[in-house]
């Protein structure tokens, strides 16, 4: 028997059931309606709607529901349309009547979207946590190795020397952007829908402020149409989310350069790597690839999303189904590649003697010859045509770029600037790539995890 069974003489299709059946994924939320279906009851006992002994009772038959989820014993019946319906028909079952009452003064409108909302609060706040815990791996691994560096690439070319953990906290920098972009998204959720009724609330006494503190809501909300048809927070969620992925998939794309046989920078753990069921000498960086294939992912989720929702007149429609799937799925898929790229960065060997060497290329000092110049007062475009010749007669005679210098009238500026090392001890300006802007960049990216901390 359906919710609304006193409108219908025959019941649902059984091709009507499989497509409209979401209990299946939905279950998901089981833990988050029992928490509003308890506040719910606080709320009609407090109007009056429900004795002391009846909120009892559902209470009790709330939390005995709950812990039978946990413990895996609770048992979905062959009509349980979806999480809610089971729930409400398993405290019927419990208390009798009683059991009756839990719905009075809500809809599953406003019911799913406190659900909702308690899950997706719950997620971003554990999404955010993992990201600060591989901003704090990749700043480990970058200690590690701290006088290691490695060529930093424009257009996948060698372009100038970086310290391997300023190279590591340009990760970790944008990786600050995706936790606060969440922080920022769970507080724009933090608004209880719960008192808005199917669409228009409701003429019975409910105080909606009172259930939006007891389930640590920032406020109730102001407008029961929007408060039941607002899935703004889902599609940012997902934003942010598909965001973390795109700069997750980058870290993953890099790995896969680093460990490849031309590049050789670094390795990774056997226990993150897999092999080749043909070719035995075969040591793969899967968990790369498929951080960077699960993006596309995440993206295609936000996507479908907004298609979804583009549409929609006000107030509920039942295509709101459609966002749980793609919430679900992302929030699972980017907590497996958080955990699994943290792993992989923990197990990685740096080769500094290989990365050392690519960034010592010679043409990699071609800024700091110009940038001599200009201390000697040439203007920098002069300083740049006068260097780009250098490195074209280096090319074009086939000799090394140190040994056209050193022919040069410039010569004497020029002494010492091709010596390992020394253009990567040149990047000094605040923020740069070299050891004495390095210390103050750390400072700065601790700080940044403290507060982010704090607004967790």
């Amino acid at each position: 028997m359906t919710l609304w069974s006193g409108r219908f003489s025959s019941p649902m299709s059984e091709a009507l059931w499989d497509l409209s059946e979401s209990y299946s994924f939905d279950h998901v939320l089981f833990a988050f309606d029992v928490e509003g279906s308890k506040a719910h009851v606080e709320g009609l006992a407090r109007a009056g709607l429900l004795s002391d002994d009846e909120a009892t009772t559902l209470l009790g038959a709330l939390e005995r529901i709950n812990a039978e989820y946990a413990s895996g014993t609770f048992v979905r019946a062959e009509n349980d349309e979806d999480v809610h319906m089971a729930i409400e028909r398993r405290v019927t079952e419990l208390v009798g009547d009683v059991g009756a009452k839990i719905h009075t003064s809500r809809s599953r409108n406003d019911q799913v979207a406190t659900a909702l909302r308690l899950y997706t609060r719950e997620a971003t706040v554990a999404i955010a946590r993992e990201v600060l815990d591989l901003v704090g791996t990749l700043e480990e691994v970058g200690e590690r190795e701290p006088n290691a560096y490695l060529p930093g690439y424009t257009h996948l070319q060698r372009a100038q020397p970086v310290l391997l953990s300023h190279h590591l906290r340009a990760h970790a920098f944008a990786l600050l952007r995706d936790v606060d972009r969440l922080v920022d998204a769970r507080d724009r959720l933090n608004v209880s829908p719960l008192g808005a009724g199917a669409l228009a609330g409701t003429s019975l006494g409910i105080d909606p402020h009172a259930t939006a503190t007891r389930l640590g809501f920032r406020e109730a909300f102001a407008n029961s149409l929007d408060a039941v048809s607002d899935r703004d927070f889902v599609a940012e969620t997902l934003f942010a989310i598909a965001l973390l992925g795109v700069h997750l998939s980058r870290m993953g794309e890099e790995l896969v350069l680093w460990t490849s046989a031309e590049f050789n920078f670094a390795a990774l753990g056997d226990d993150f790597t897999t092999g080749s069921s043909m070719l035995p000498q075969k040591k793969n960086s899967d968990v790369a690839e498929l951080a960077r294939g699960k993006s596309g992912r995440l993206v295609g989720n936000l996507t479908g999303l907004l298609v979804t929702l583009k549409g929609l007149p006000l107030s509920y429609n039942r295509d709101l189904q459609e966002d749980k799937e793609p919430l679900f799925d992302s929030v699972r898929q980017v907590g497996l590649i958080l955990r699994a790229l943290t792993g992989a960065y923990e197990s990685m060997t740096f080769h500094g003697e290989i990365a050392r060497a690519a960034a010592d290329d010679e043409f990699l000092v071609a800024t700091d010859l110009a940038e001599v110049l200009v201390e000697s007062g040439v203007p920098f475009r002069q300083a740049h045509e006068r260097v780009g010749k250098l490195v074209a007669e280096a090319l074009k005679s086939g000799r090394p770029l140190r040994l056209v210098a050193e022919e040069s009238p410039d010569a004497k500026r020029f002494a010492g600037l091709f010596d390992s090392g020394s253009s990567l001890e040149r990047r000094r300006s605040p923020g740069a790539a070299g050891p004495q802007a390095s210390a103050a960049q750390a400072q700065r990216l601790r700080q940044s995890v403290d507060e982010l901390r704090q607004r967790l």
